[in-house]
């Protein structure tokens, strides 16, 4: 039998406010243990929370940028449930109010675009964090008590893991375009819960969903959803029933293991929160906040296509990183040309990310340099060849491209008689190649121009490499 898969995710990001939901502790990652929480956020009796504005404001930038209605009046909500690192035992959350619902992102899966339904967004605090050591002991921080969150809820709008990560990846994009979140899953900041079932094909009706909780990394999201899907297909192909439970997936191994039984709202004892006021929001203030919206990805994309004549492929890869993004047009607002742009970026910059483990945003040297070196390739100064040598030491050094070619000596070669008697050598050890040249083998022709410049360092200008050599061949 055919199944299909169905995926709805709850994705929580840490807002990048200064300060916490509902005190005036800082809102700081990596600090010692216990030393950013105060009465309020680590829950003593008797004190009153205040709502940051900050956080709402945030929560309708997120709203306006995924097509979201703006509730205008909204009221928050305690959440309750027992667990170590939640010291009040309730979590201020929002319920049947949420300031954000009703929208959509719109994603690419190859080359359709599909909508997924976002069905609310809602602001809460975070709980803190329980650390367990190798010898049994655990400690407990508040520091993370109070951070302010927002919760991103999905319509069951997915079809396939793959689908899901190509959702995460957007959501990402645009948190991070509009500044709302700093979105660092290796710190906590964005964080999902993957709700999955699996139905045979043609079925209207949802199988039984299992959740799996606080997954915080997409490639580990995407493992778990394929996971899961292959393991509730197995339950029912062996006449076996799905269980609704909630799963912790451990990446390590590859697989996910039960927790609890899943919970529903009534589990949780919702009512609203006594302490804190309603949450009334005009149209004057969406709209203040609308107009802080910067161009998002889809808009970029499709202006790159446009104005600078990119190809989809090109105009996806870089939008997707706000940082990539702005890295490109800073450099075309140099002079640069928007494609050679694009390909240095897509290719040796990228690939130096993923040699050193980097993000974009950690891209050591400003555009202006690398404006600089195309420049210095554009008039024959250096070759490409050596631009990529010099890209590696604006990664390790980051000195500008002009002072890189004078520290190891890097200007291109263009003396026709230096070159002249690079090639003449090059062809006199290698005369299997120049009579595979003569029998009409043309590949040994691209052979000897990469030995002529292997013999230069690639110092050689392979213009003038390639036009000596020809006349030398055809002789």
């Amino acid at each position: 039998m055919k199944y299909e898969t169905v995926i709805g995710l709850e994705v929580h990001a840490e807002l990048s406010t200064k300060s916490k939901a509902f005190c005036g502790c800082p809102n700081e990652f990596g600090k010692p243990e216990n030393t950013q929480c105060c009465p309020i956020c680590t829950g003593m009796p008797g004190v009153l929370p205040v709502l940051n504005k900050k956080v709402v404001d945030y929560c309708i930038k997120a709203g306006l940028a995924t097509n979201c209605k703006i509730t205008p009046y909204g009221k928050q909500d305690r959440k309750n449930y027992f667990y170590a690192d939640l010291p009040k035992a309730y979590q201020i959350s929002q319920y049947d109010l949420p300031i954000c619902k009703d929208g959509y992102v719109e994603i690419k899966v190859g080359d359709e675009t599909k909508r997924i339904g976002i069905t609310r967004i809602h602001i809460e605090e975070d709980a803190g964090k329980l650390m367990h050591d190798p010898h049994g002991g655990t400690r407990v921080d508040l520091n993370r008590c109070g951070v302010p969150l927002i919760e991103i809820v999905t319509e069951p709008d997915m079809r396939s893991p793959e689908e899901a990560y190509i959702f995460l990846e957007t959501l990402k994009s645009i948190l991070l375009y509009i500044g709302v979140s700093d979105c660092k899953m290796e710190e906590g900041s964005l964080r999902c819960d993957i709700n999955l079932s699996v139905r045979p094909v043609g079925q209207k009706e949802y199988g039984t969903r299992t959740e799996m909780k606080n997954v915080n990394s997409f490639s580990a999201a995407l493992r778990a959803m394929q996971y899961e899907r292959d393991r509730q297909i197995e339950v029912l192909e062996e006449g076996g029933v799905i269980e609704q439970e909630t799963r912790r997936w451990d990446d390590e191994r590859g697989e996910s293991y039960a927790m609890r039984n899943k919970e529903d709202a009534q589990d949780y004892r919702y009512f609203p929160d006594p302490d804190l006021m309603p949450i009334v929001i005009d149209e004057e203030w969406v709209e203040r906040i609308r107009q802080t919206l910067p161009e998002l990805p889809h808009k970029k994309r499709e202006r790159y296509k446009e104005e600078y004549g990119l190809p989809d492929y090109d105009a996806q890869f870089i939008t997707n990183s706000k940082k990539l993004a702005d890295f490109f047009e800073e450099c075309i607002s140099y002079g640069s040309d928007p494609k050679t742009v694009s390909n240095w970026i897509m290719g040796d910059i990228s690939k130096m990310l993923n040699d050193l483990e980097l993000s974009p945003e950690e891209i050591p040297f400003p555009a202006k340099y690398l404006s600089d070196m195309l420049a210095l390739i554009e008039s024959g100064k250096i070759s490409n060849t050596i631009g990529k040598k010099i890209l590696k030491f604006m990664f390790s050094e980051n000195k500008s491209p002009d002072v890189i070619v004078k520290e190891h000596n890097l200007i291109q070669i263009s003396d026709e008689g230096a070159i002249l008697e690079l090639v003449k050598d090059v062809l006199a050890k290698n005369e299997k190649s120049v009579n595979d040249y003569k029998s009409g083998k043309t590949n040994a022709f691209g052979f000897l121009v990469g030995q002529c410049m292997k013999a230069s360092q690639g110092k050689a200008n392979p213009q003038i490499i390639n036009k000596l050599l020809k006349e030398l061949l055809d002789k």
